[in-house]
């Protein structure tokens, strides 16, 4: 990179300095194509010196002062015992932490900020008890602001929102219930807490919201303050990137698990709270800025949220409000060809960033409000669409909501393409079509002919293109090689998902590769199986729903003769796993693969997937109990469960359920559910 160009002399280093004691800000002149130069003037801020995107001017962040050599030596030790676990009971562990917590008095500031040490702080919050949660909440109040933007204090600040959310919802749902009056203004400071930090927030959301740290530490607010899911896998991607580290206890004590994949109960200021903040960061940007922000790298996860939050939050009618954020990006209704929403929105689908935020918009505008979108600017150019590889997403997301007849044009416009698609890997769109046609029962004929001439009419050549199989390279080739190349070719992964998707698609998708899979000779039937990727597609060839009794009575006795080949690799295990389940109705090949599985026994237990089959298998059963193990299987296979299970069933849906409002208090029906469930492992005994 060429030096800065500066003059030399006493008289120059002194005028430098006296304008960066004046705070002038420093300029940069970057060259444009015509060869002009334009002021871009950068506030030195670090992470921002000469990107594209600007941040908004915000308040200085505070030095809370460092931690001496001796602290920083305490808690690192104390985090790595944490780590370890070592502790011989709960309530030792507990001792613990209330002693570290002693000497981390009026030092949390410091820990949240320090590099080192910002980890035993996350630790600490995720094993701590409700009360010592709100200790740390009202301690980091009033520098929330802070430390939302500090590289390593606002993890502590997501970690901290995560854990604190359940006390609201167990709060809301029993207020004080035998508690004293001064205990019950306690358990209620939860709600209070979050509602002073979104107090805190409300004056800074515009500049939060390009902030690199603080827009992570904004969107878990959000998303506590509407009651989504917590560890949901679709809300954990918009509120942690990737490289994020995941700080967790193996013997994590808390009640996040409870509502981690369920949505919570709030209290109405909550939503109001919700309300307000969404209203305060669209009403500050006007159509350009938001335009600007959708392809921001920090800002656009953020106007995805703000967009689910608006049509699932507040009702589909949201979206007619002007002062939405959906009516501020597509302002033109309806947005036809022509329009500047119609501009926007065609070139935000091929952009990397962009794109996904056309995909919430697309997943979750109102019906009608999609059948607009797809009419006037997505069902002309589907082709297009599908062979790019960034619009793609976004068309996968559009065919899921085409109703039949729109979906029928679909198939028929896309299916000339698929040639292209399967050279260029675009197999994403493919496997969506497979998927819906079998949804919305459209005649997948035309799609099995052209994916036939994309892969071939010979079932053996067509299974090894479509999965890139190299059986001559593989059988000479290293296993840890072998490994590696596998890993970093994605293109296989995408293959055997739609291989998968075709097997669950009764009629001709299923028989292409059915077909080719009896098609192939043993040796290639071998390393299917142990292949990584491939050996997903054989285990769903014998698992598949519908009528595979013909193909399964003449694949499994190819594979038997392989189990014990199979049982002992990594890989091949998992096929041999799926054999039980491929051997259903067929009695005289499960009893001959559990006759060589305990021929080697020895073989099978001096290795770790050994140890696996043998186990799933239940092969001690088989030894020693043949008439119960044959029992189990023959009632696996007409679906009948054992009394066991149909008790812990019943056990599950009485905790998970409402309770009973019939005769009899909580100890009468644990009673009766005890009886039940003996009476039915009496039964199964008898049987």
């Amino acid at each position: 990179m060429p030096k800065e160009h500066k003059k030399r002399g006493r008289r120059e280093e002194q005028k430098r300095k006296r304008k960066q004691e004046d705070g002038d800000p420093v300029s940069k002149k970057p060259k444009t194509n015509e060869g002009s130069a334009v002021d871009i003037v950068v506030d030195n801020h670090p992470q921002y010196n000469g990107a594209d995107y600007l941040p908004l001017p915000g308040p200085e962040i505070p030095f809370y002062g460092l931690l001496d050599e001796e602290e920083q030596e305490y808690f690192k030790r104390a985090d790595t015992i944490l780590e370890l676990n070592q502790f011989n009971d709960a309530e030792e562990r507990q001792l613990f932490l209330a002693n570290v917590y002693q000497e981390a008095a009026g030092k949390e500031l410091k820990i949240a900020n320090s590099q080192s040490c910002s980890r035993l702080m996350e630790r600490l919050i995720s094993m701590s008890t409700p009360e010592q949660l709100k200790t740390l909440f009202r301690t980091f109040s009033g520098h929330f602001l802070n430390l939302a933007q500090h590289r390593f204090a606002s993890h502590c600040c997501e970690t901290l929102f995560l854990q604190a959310a359940p006390l609201v919802t167990e709060e809301l749902k029993a207020p004080g219930k035998g508690k004293s009056k001064a205990a019950t203004e306690e358990s209620t400071a939860a709600e209070l807490l979050f509602l002073d930090v979104t107090k805190e927030l409300e004056q800074y959301l515009g500049y939060l919201m390009t902030d690199q740290f603080a827009s992570h530490t904004l969107r878990v607010l959000l998303v506590v303050l509407s009651g989504r899911p917590l560890m949901d896998a679709h809300t954990t991607t918009l509120l942690q990137s990737k490289k994020k580290e995941n700080i967790k206890h193996p013997s994590q004590e808390n009640t996040v698990s409870s509502f981690s994949n369920s949505k919570r109960a709030v209290p109405a200021s909550f939503v109001a709270a919700l309300d307000r903040m969404t209203k305060g960061i669209v009403a500050g940007l006007d159509t350009n800025n938001l335009r600007a922000l959708a392809s921001h790298p920090v800002a656009n996860p953020l106007l995805q949220l703000l967009l689910e939050l608006e049509f699932g939050q507040f009702g589909k009618s949201k979206a007619k409000d002007l002062s939405s954020l959906f009516r501020k990006l597509l302002p033109d209704d309806p947005p036809t060809e022509g329009t500047e929403s119609a501009s926007f929105f065609s070139g935000m689908l091929y952009d990397a960033i962009g794109s996904r935020l056309m995909e919430v918009l697309v997943t979750n505008s109102p019906g009608k409000t999609f059948k607009v979108l797809y009419q006037n600017l997505l069902r002309d150019r589907l082709t297009s669409l599908a062979k790019n590889e960034t619009a793609s997403y976004v068309l996968i997301k559009a065919l899921e909501r085409l109703n039949k007849e729109d979906l029928q044009q679909a198939v028929q416009a896309i299916c000339p393409q698929t040639q292209l698609l399967v050279n260029r890997s675009r197999t994403s769109v493919i496997r969506c079509l497979v998927e819906r046609c079998h949804v919305r029962e459209v005649d997948p004929e035309p799609l099995a002919i052209s994916l036939q001439e994309a892969y071939g009419q010979q079932p053996a050549e067509r299974l090894s293109k479509m999965l890139r199989i190299s059986l001559a390279d593989s059988e000479t080739m290293s296993d840890e090689r072998r490994k590696n190349i596998e890993n970093q070719d994605p293109t296989k992964t995408h293959a055997s998902l739609l291989a998968q998707s075709m097997l669950e698609a009764p009629g001709p998708l299923r028989e292409m590769i059915t077909e080719s899979i009896l098609a192939i000779d043993d040796s290639s039937l071998l390393q299917l199986a142990k292949d990584r990727s491939a050996t997903r597609v054989l285990q769903k060839s014998l698992s598949c729903s519908g009528d595979t009794a013909r193909y399964r009575r003449m694949i499994m006795p190819r594979l038997a003769a392989m189990t014990i080949d199979l049982a002992t690799d990594p890989v091949g295990s998992h096929a041999v796993d799926a054999f039980w389940t491929g051997s259903e109705g067929l009695a005289f090949i499960r009893e001959r693969i559990a006759q060589h599985l305990a021929q080697h026994e020895a073989t099978l237990r001096d290795s770790v997937p050994g140890r696996a089959v043998w186990r799933n298998w239940k092969m001690d059963m088989y030894k020693t109990k043949r008439r119960d193990w044959t029992l189990e299987a023959k009632e696996q296979a007409a679906g009948i469960k054992t009394g066991i299970e149909l008790a812990r069933e019943r056990y599950a849906a009485q905790k998970q359920g409402p309770r009973s409002k019939g005769r009899g208090g909580p100890r009468q029906q644990i009673a009766s559910s005890i009886r039940t469930g003996a009476n039915d492992v009496v039964a199964a005994g008898h049987a």
